[in-house]
Formats: C-alpha cells, structure tokens, sequence
C-alpha cells in the first residue's frame, strides 16, 4: 500500500459533507491517517459558524450539499487564508466558478489514499 504524506502539522481537519454515512467515514479515514481531531458540519451555515469560531488546519468540502453548493464557503475559506479541497460525487468541473477550477478536489468514494492525496496536493499548493 502505498505511503500516505501529510504534514504533522495538519492535526485540526474540518469536513463539510451533508451525508452522514459519507462524513463518518471520511472521520474515519482521516483518524486513520493520522489527525487527531475532525469535526464535521453538515451544511453551509454551520461550516461557517465553525470556521469563525476556531481555527482549521485543513477543511474538506463537499461540493454539492442538499439544497446549495459550497463555493460561498470556500470563498470564506480562502479570505481567512486556510487550507482546503473539494469532494464531489459528479465529477464536472463545469459547475465550478472560475476562480476555484484549481483547488484539488477528488471524486468520491473516497479512501485513505485519495483523502491523503487531496491534503498533500492542497497543502503543496498553499506552502503549508
């Protein structure tokens, strides 16, 4: 099996995903790797309220929630300057605006390789 690298200091994950089965085994998968504590929101709102209350070292976002989409969130994301990816069922990098066509996403299901995968290739991309 090939070697997961993620920097030690990414210890502090956020993950935004609306389907619970899939957000607790993204919490699993990222627990397994190595990082000692992921929170999970369910929607919008809540990742903001959490982005604003605390300090994150990566966020994993679901890209299609229930009833919207994550971009206003990345855009949070990337005004407070942190770390982030994109999870997607769908794969259609056309829906994405044009400013976030570059953050590293990767297509679900997703596994212990591609979560690390995602973190390494979105921190490399940050200087982090």
């Amino acid at each position: 099996m090939p070697t997961i690298e993620i920097p030690p200091s990414i210890r502090t994950v956020l993950v935004l995903e609306d389907n619970f089965i899939i957000a607790m085994d993204a919490e699993e998968i990222l627990t397994s790797i190595g990082i000692s504590n992921v929170q999970i929101a369910t929607n919008a709102e809540q990742a903001m309220q959490l982005i604003s209350a605390q300090t994150f070292d990566f966020i994993m976002l679901d890209v299609n929630l229930e009833n919207e989409t994550s971009f206003a969130v990345a855009d949070a994301i990337i005004a407070r300057g942190l770390c982030f990816g994109f999870t997607s069922g769908y794969g259609n990098a056309d829906i994405f605006p044009v400013h976030l066509r570059g953050v590293p996403r990767i297509d679900k299901p997703f596994n212990e390789i591609s979560i690390g995968h995602l973190i390494a290739t979105a921190t490399r991309r940050e200087g982090v």
